[in-house]
């Protein structure tokens, strides 16, 4: 898949995605990089530490997290994309479901989009918007409320939306070949089932579509080990591992240095022969 001119061979290798939250509110690091100068000191620190890829995003997603308009995401989000794109030569992706935010974000140089409701918002302007400009999309799995109880159980409710977000894309005309799957931990989930899905990630292999996995000090971490969110990081490391090992190309973390480590020995060991 080539993303902002980069070649990525997501079927064999996995990248990290460094995550750049412009937002003052973030769970994990509301506030740290508003000013543009922090934004590139991070962008900078975190592709010395082997990114391929960063993630921007001017709307927290955090439970109970409070909306912002689109002019308001705009302003977070346009002035580090453009510095970004002058300072540094990696893909960026922008982090949004509004498809006025996308358009702007894609007009300042975003390189991909990343849409957290799989394109199930925004009255398919997205999935047009995402079909006539031809960038990649991650579309990630995600439900108003964590019931599936009209499906019967948790895994056939999940596979019916993944193949909802499939069919939206393709009406809107998006190449399968620009598409990443998210299964979507931390949203329209319980505890239980983004513990069953993280057991369970090589069900992502049914639809032949590159995986991303975002578990970057997430709840389902602080919960299964009782911890704050400054101290997940182990869990996220497990998390990378585990993504790795069941065929996860990109992972999209706070800690780029840490995991690549994690995810370089996990190849290591997987690959290795006599």
């Amino acid at each position: 898949m080539l993303i902002g001119g980069h070649e990525f061979d997501l079927l064999h290798k996995s990248y990290i995605m460094g995550i750049l939250n412009t937002t003052p509110d973030s769970f994990s690091d509301g506030g740290r990089f508003i000013r543009i100068d922090d934004a590139l000191k991070q962008a900078g620190r975190m592709i010395e530490e082997g990114a391929s890829i960063i993630d921007v995003g001017g709307e927290s997603t955090r439970p109970g997290y409070a909306a912002v308009s689109a002019d308001e995401e705009l302003s977070r989000v346009l002035p580090v994309i453009e510095a970004l794109k002058k300072h540094f030569d990696i893909p960026v992706s922008l982090d949004t479901w509004k498809h006025q935010v996308a358009e702007k974000g894609i007009e300042a140089g975003a390189d991909m989009i990343n849409d957290i409701w799989g394109l199930r918002r925004d009255e398919g302007q997205m999935a047009h918007l995402i079909s006539r400009t031809n960038v990649p999309c991650c579309l990630t799995h995600n439900r108003v409320r964590a019931d599936y109880s009209e499906e019967g159980n948790f895994l056939t409710g999940f596979q019916k939306d993944i193949d909802e977000i499939l069919s939206l894309a393709d009406e809107a005309g998006i190449s399968r070949d620009q598409i990443i799957l998210d299964p979507g931990i931390g949203f329209g989930k319980t505890f239980d089932h983004n513990l069953f899905l993280l057991k369970n990630l090589s069900v992502m292999s049914g639809w032949g579509l590159p995986v991303l996995l975002g578990v970057s000090r997430k709840s389902v971490i602080g919960n299964a080990l009782k911890l704050p969110v400054e101290e997940r990081e182990e869990g996220t490391m497990v998390s990378t591992v585990i993504g790795r090992l069941a065929g996860v190309s990109i992972f999209r973390v706070h800690d780029v240095k840490k995991n690549i480590r994690a995810l370089r020995m996990t190849e290591a060991i997987s690959s290795a022969g006599l």
